[in-house]
């Protein structure tokens, strides 16, 4: 796919002090920006985007149903075209080749707006990828998409995602798109992470398959897990439990609502060569669980899935947050280290912190900050799109 033609493009003005975020390189502009429109346009349509007084400040991809109504891919005249495409692919896949090594076989490719490409995800596994397509003006470049990642990875096998929640409210079609695009997936699928083994299941797992943005913060866990009794919650398929078992843990324990995910769990638990008992995976609310728990961790995760989807959320997912930390907090013994996590990109870093240090207070424990966590390096943010900045964590020594 070559550049839109300048007689398909739509042009999008700006209300008059809208464009301040665009000239500094937020890659957004929401439907409230917008003054006029020059025609209607199907969504994913190609657009320039104007200040007020008619200026072009970039070209993006415009949505009329979406309150993020466009996503700039230039700046100022310069077109995207699939040539600019390819070297923005190129670029984000050269950038990951430190990452991936003898003890690693799994990363993120293409972070969306974190490398200039809003609406794609692109995650390997192996000689292969998965590929998640979130918004209608990127579907419109899928083709192009697939044949630079041929050309440049040459995968043994491509796996499409495309499912996820943002599709229906771009109105994307078809709404799901899920399957093999091109070869052999393995079965099972295995993969490495810092020397640790995980099956992943392209069709059935989270994300794309596996949670690739906490690689570096299990690896910190490990650091701090020897001979402590931890408490893996929202365990999901175990990644914590495991690097607490690599680190010399005494004794883990998972726990999560998801009786597959547990199921899980300890096939990975099994893969690396350790024991699975029953009693080591706990089906249960976390929230719960911890409240009931009459055991005492010297360590402890939490990393619980989105708590707030909007802004609407927030105070709700707050209370929540609170909560799980301060029963945490009340509940470890004195040296305890809890690592915690919010996936909220509602929930900023100065938020998160606030609450969490609120139930610091309330749990009449001295309580110590010891590390300030975020994604790795192949979830890369655009430092204008702050919204990017999606996984917060805290590390703390409750005393």
């Amino acid at each position: 796919m070559n550049a839109i033609p300048s007689s398909m493009r739509a042009n999008v003005r700006l209300k008059r002090g809208k464009e301040k975020p665009i000239l500094r390189g937020h890659p957004w502009v929401f439907s409230g920006a917008i003054a006029s429109l020059d025609r209607e346009v199907e969504p994913g349509t190609g657009c320039a985007v104007c200040d007020a007084g008619g200026t072009i400040l970039g070209h993006g991809y415009y949505n009329p149903h979406a309150s993020i109504a466009v996503r700039m891919l230039t700046r100022g005249n310069t077109l995207f075209t699939g040539e600019l495409l390819r070297r923005r692919l190129e670029k984000a896949a050269a950038s990951r080749a430190s990452i991936l090594a003898d003890d690693t076989s799994a990363c993120r490719l293409v972070n969306s707006e974190g490398d200039f490409i809003p609406g794609l995800i692109v995650d390997r596994y192996g000689d292969g990828l998965c590929i998640q397509i979130t918004t209608a003006g990127m579907e419109r470049w899928r083709e192009a998409v697939l044949s630079h990642l041929d050309a440049l990875i040459k995968p043994s096998f491509v796996y499409e995602r495309s499912d996820a929640e943002e599709r229906a409210r771009e109105q994307c079609e078809p709404r799901n798109r899920c399957g093999p695009v091109q070869g052999r997936i393995p079965a099972p699928l295995h993969v490495l992470e810092n020397g640790i083994r995980y099956l992943v299941d392209l069709a059935a797992g989270q994300k794309t398959g596996m949670f690739l943005d906490q690689r570096e913060n299990r690896r910190l866990f490990r650091h701090y897990a020897a001979e402590r009794v931890v408490a893996d919650c929202f365990a999901y398929t175990g990644g914590f439990s495991l690097n607490a078992l690599a680190g010399g843990a005494r004794a883990v324990r998972s726990i999560d609502a998801s009786v597959r995910a547990l199921d899980w769990a300890k096939e990975n638990r099994r893969l690396n060569g350790y024991a699975a008992p029953d009693a080591d995976f706990v089906d249960a609310d976390v929230f719960d669980f911890l409240r009931n728990c009459t055991d005492r961790y010297s360590m402890v995760v939490l990393d619980p899935p989105k708590f707030a989807r909007s802004s609407r959320d927030v105070p709700k997912a707050c209370r929540g947050y609170k909560d799980i930390n301060l029963v945490s907090m009340r509940n470890m013994e004195p040296g305890g280290i809890l690592f915690t996590f919010s996936c909220s990109q509602a929930i900023d870093t100065k938020l998160f912190r606030q609450v969490v240090f609120a139930a610091a207070a309330d749990s009449g424990r001295d309580v110590q900050l010891l590390h300030v966590l975020s994604q790795p390096p192949d979830h890369p943010v655009n430092v204008s799109h702050r919204e990017g900045e999606y996984l917060k964590g805290l590390v703390l020594r409750v005393l």
